[in-house]
């Protein structure tokens, strides 16, 4: 069975881009970079939506090596990082688009939670998420994702877009690692439950 993990960046209180949609405020982390690096064999397929899609289209075919968090730095760990992303299966929800015409990309005009589940189903090794907050909140309604790993930054926004919206119910993770690094960065990894457990309506 294949898994569905979401990779965010987070602030500090809870939001993983500002108003515009922009990551202007993220925290460059080395130490990160190179555990990201080192730790992309385990998938081999990104969901998205639309604009994050955008988002990583406009960078990554080209990107060689850029961090696109720190502009003008360049490492081996982001080249792996848009080897890795460029040959990976892209899949695209969007009502909007009608071509996805980057390389290994494919186009679902819908969210449907049954083709999901084929999905996890099929072979393959595990599917990541980034960014695309309308469909972590949709994956995390069906109860669909299997890990979480929030990189929260030391920085408040006060205010923007949050992963999370109009989940209808409370879901008790289980927290399996918290890592700090010296920029102040922590990342939290948590696994989700098979079945979801409702402390609300």
């Amino acid at each position: 069975m294949r898994r569905i993990v979401v990779f965010d960046r987070v602030s500090a209180d809870g939001y993983f881009a500002d108003a515009g949609g922009g990551l202007g405020w993220v925290v460059p982390e080395p130490e990160l970079d190179r555990a990201a690096a080192d730790n992309l064999g385990g998938a081999d397929a990104m969901l998205f939506g639309r604009r994050t899609y955008e988002m990583f289209e406009s960078f990554w075919p080209h990107a060689a090596g850029q961090d696109p968090h720190a502009a003008g730095q360049h490492s081996p760990q982001m080249r792996a990082m848009a080897q890795w992303i460029n040959q990976s299966e892209k899949l695209v929800f969007s009502r909007t688009r009608t071509e996805v015409p980057w390389h290994n990309s494919r186009l679902l005009p819908a969210f449907d939670p049954t083709e999901i589940r084929a999905l996890k189903s099929g072979p393959g090794a595990d599917i990541m998420v980034f960014g695309s907050g309308s469909i972590v909140s949709l994956l995390t309604e069906h109860g669909l994702i299997d890990e979480y790993r929030f990189v929260v930054a030391p920085v408040l926004l006060g205010g923007g877009r949050p992963l999370l919206a109009g989940v209808p119910r409370s879901t008790r993770l289980e927290l399996i690692e918290a890592t700090p690094y010296p920029s102040g960065n922590v990342v939290l990894r948590y696994v989700a439950p098979t079945d979801l457990e409702s402390s609300g309506p």
